[in-house]
């Protein structure tokens, strides 16, 4: 395995992005402290935040009563995850005339292998120079990036991590391991707090350190291939990146605070179930697993999951899903802390988990038995068909199996994950 000089590839973060379009949107949250939420009470948590919010010291995650009285002036607005997936789509766009686009690691995290005639200094600020200017001038003023070069992907991260906002940091092979030294380990994407430790008891404290060390001592302390592979990526080398799929497919939401009656928060839970079994049909995956859990205004968790015969179809998904739900209410009233405070439901989740692919799934071996439910299978086949033809032609639902409550953000099931951006007609409801 061979190192090679110079650098090799880019990567771009947008500077507080959703933060970043509010402001966009909205020329008079200029220059102020924004705080992004996904509901309007004082008692959610900031999802995103400005700058300027962020030098009072509110960041992703302060409860919203605590950043008021960290900052006062601070303007909370209403998270809009499909305005920020439609921004999404124009960056890329922009970003591909200057560049090739190898990963989109998030809805405003991207990796580009630079073509070899790029690899240099002089192409690299280039590169970057012509991006920003792109992305100012063609998706919006406000909006700004950080960008880092490196030999890999991982470099290239780090690399853009250095120099926020709106940065531009180029780390070369030659130049390793000289400017990560000032680094502290949790610096480095992939070591968080338990893996800290995990160094720290095998007497690594500081990027010198595990820099010094053999890849097979990282494997052993990592335990697995991953430590070792992670060695040679901090030196520098370009390993290609392994090709995951989905283990789950699910989605959960916080409920708005007129929504956590039991019967409304049911409807929301079949609206999810719905958005997620269009995700499992458009990846040609079926579940042989679901499950629903949920929490209450008071802290009380409950779930429950069914192992079923591997499907994809959304009526059959609904008719375990109101199963599952019933177990929960009735484990819910048998609780002996369950009160009508306990019984607000806050947050509702449903996951599609033991996922395979149609070759994986065998023939039910009693065909006979099961001729009724084949037949109701290939009528529900073609009815969900027919709904997504419906939603495709008039880009938005035109039937849908019950009336969900209306929420604040104006649709239900869809929001931006890490390492997720959901499809346009996600939104389409």
């Amino acid at each position: 395995m061979q190192r090679e000089s110079g650098i090799k590839w880019l990567f771009m973060d947008l500077n507080s992005y959703f933060a970043s379009v509010e402001q966009q949107e909205n020329p008079m949250l200029r220059g102020k402290p924004v705080a992004v939420v996904p509901m309007e009470t004082d008692y959610t948590c900031a999802i995103a935040a400005s700058y300027e919010a962020k030098a009072y010291g509110v960041t992703t995650g302060t409860i919203i009563t605590d950043a008021k009285k960290m900052c006062p002036h601070l303007h909370c607005t209403l998270a809009k995850h499909d305005l920020y997936v439609a921004y999404h789509h124009k960056i890329i766009e922009e970003v591909i005339n200057h560049t090739p686009i190898n990963k989109i690691w998030s809805i405003d995290e991207l990796s580009s292998r630079l073509p070899p005639n790029k690899r240099n200094i002089d192409a690299a600020h280039i590169i970057a120079r012509n991006i920003k200017a792109g992305i100012h001038h063609n998706v919006g003023e406000a909006i700004h990036c950080s960008i880092g070069f490196a030999p890999n992907s991982l470099l290239a991260k780090i690399a853009c991590e250095m120099n926020k906002p709106d940065g531009l940091t180029i780390l070369t092979q030659e130049a390793l391991p000289g400017p990560l030294l000032n680094l502290k380990l949790t610096d480095l994407p992939g070591i968080g707090k338990n893996m800290a430790r995990r160094l720290s008891k095998s007497g690594i404290t500081s990027i010198q350190d595990f820099w010094d060390i053999e890849p097979a001592h990282a494997r052993k302390i990592w335990g697995s291939v991953q430590g070792e592979r992670f060695w040679y990526l901090l030196h520098g080398y370009d390993i290609e990146s392994q090709p995951t799929k989905p283990s789950m497919i699910g989605h959960s939401r916080v409920l708005d605070p007129k929504l956590r009656t039991p019967e409304k928060a049911r409807l929301i839970l079949r609206k999810l179930v719905m958005k997620a079994a269009h995700r499992l049909r458009k990846k040609e995956l079926n579940t042989r697993t679901i499950s629903v859990s949920l929490r209450t205004k008071s802290g009380y968790k409950t779930s429950d999951t069914l192992s079923i015969q591997a499907t994809q179809d959304p009526f059959t998904l609904l008719q375990y899903t109101d199963t599952l739900w019933r177990n929960i209410m009735q484990n819910i009233a048998h609780n002996t802390h369950a009160d009508d405070h306990n019984a607000t439901i806050k947050k509702i989740s449903v996951v599609f988990s033991n996922l395979v692919t149609p070759d994986m799934i065998t023939d039910d071996l009693f065909l006979s038995a099961a001729h009724n439910e084949g037949v109701q299978s290939l009528k529900n086949e073609a009815l969900t068909q027919a709904l997504e033809k419906l939603q495709h032609k008039y880009k938005k639902e035109v039937v849908s199996l019950g009336i969900p409550p209306k929420t604040s953000a104006g649709y239900v099931g869809t929001k931006i994950a890490f390492a997720r951006v959901p499809d346009t007609e996600e939104f389409w409801s």
